[in-house]
């Protein structure tokens, strides 16, 4: 397998929201050739092995105002990197990601990538 990497699609409608994480470099999701899922948000990174993706689903349309930014989910202990409101993948670890933001590890991460489909096909596969 070679590095996989999947970039979040932007709305630029939201830009006053996502800008300020809006980083030089790798900013999405990369599946590296050694196994690890790997999420950049600005300065914030979540990482894990390959072999703890438990399950990977689209999800969306969301509200505007609680999709975008890194943000903690207010029902449970998921996490969002979050760029547009439209359409996101959950993906489910188990074990928990280490905790990003919060007083908790995560056991699930919602990510806004532009390519959805490819990024449930690739975890659902490499799982």
């Amino acid at each position: 397998m070679t590095n996989r990497h999947f970039p979040y699609r932007y709305d630029p409608r939201l830009a006053p929201l996502w800008l300020p994480f809006r980083w030089p470099g790798s900013q999405g999701v990369t599946l590296t050739d050694d196994g690890r899922f790997v999420a950049r948000y600005g300065p914030f990174r979540a990482e894990a092995p390959l072999s703890h993706v438990r399950d990977a689903h689209i999800t969306g349309p969301y509200r505007w105002w609680t999709a975008v930014g890194p943000r903690l989910s207010f029902v449970d202990d998921g996490l969002t990197f979050g760029t547009n409101a439209d359409a996101g993948v959950c993906v489910h670890f188990d074990p928990r990601i280490h905790r990003v933001i919060g007083l908790k590890d995560h056991s699930a991460l919602t990510v806004t990538v532009a390519d959805t489909e490819g990024l449930v096909a690739a975890l659902t596969g490499a799982t």
